[in-house]
């Protein structure tokens, strides 16, 4: 492993640990050169999955788009960083799980709301709105008495 550091080839694994989501594995490392520390996360490399978009193009899988969707929906929420880093590591977990190399991106977005809806119900409600693409305040207000009806 490379030293992110000075760059240099060799560095060590001084510690070894399972990283938080039992999905991958945490190595902290130091640099033979310089002596600085820093992590590697080793995780289990899965095969290429695609995702079919609404209008039926396909395009690789992309986790940043589920991280930048949660980040958006939960802006500004009691909602810490580690949580959102788990929500995202539990969805794609369930994504994966699935075994399947083509995946519908309704699927995600249904996995994500489901989970969202869990956490926290304005994030939820604000993924909806953008997800489900309310066209007038309607179909916002049946959504959010949806939401009501279930607390």
């Amino acid at each position: 492993m490379k030293c992110p550091f000075c760059g240099h080839e060799n560095t060590r694994v001084v510690d070894s640990r399972p990283a938080e989501d039992n999905a991958s594995i945490r190595r902290r490392r130091v640099c033979d050169e310089c002596d600085k520390r820093f992590t590697t996360y080793e995780k289990v490399e899965t095969i290429p999955l695609i995702v079919i978009k609404k209008d039926n193009n396909r395009e690789p899988y992309d986790r940043k788009k589920i991280e930048d969707g949660i980040l958006l929906a939960t802006h500004k929420r009691p909602i810490s960083a580690d949580e959102i880093r788990n929500l995202v590591n539990d969805i794609e977990n369930e994504i994966f799980k699935r075994e399947e190399k083509e995946v519908p991106s309704g699927v995600i977005g249904e996995i994500v709301m489901e989970r969202l809806e869990k956490l926290d119900t304005v994030a939820y409600v604000r993924f909806a709105s953008v997800y489900r693409e309310f066209k007038d305040i309607n179909t916002f207000m049946d959504e959010l008495k949806k939401v009501l009806d279930k607390d």
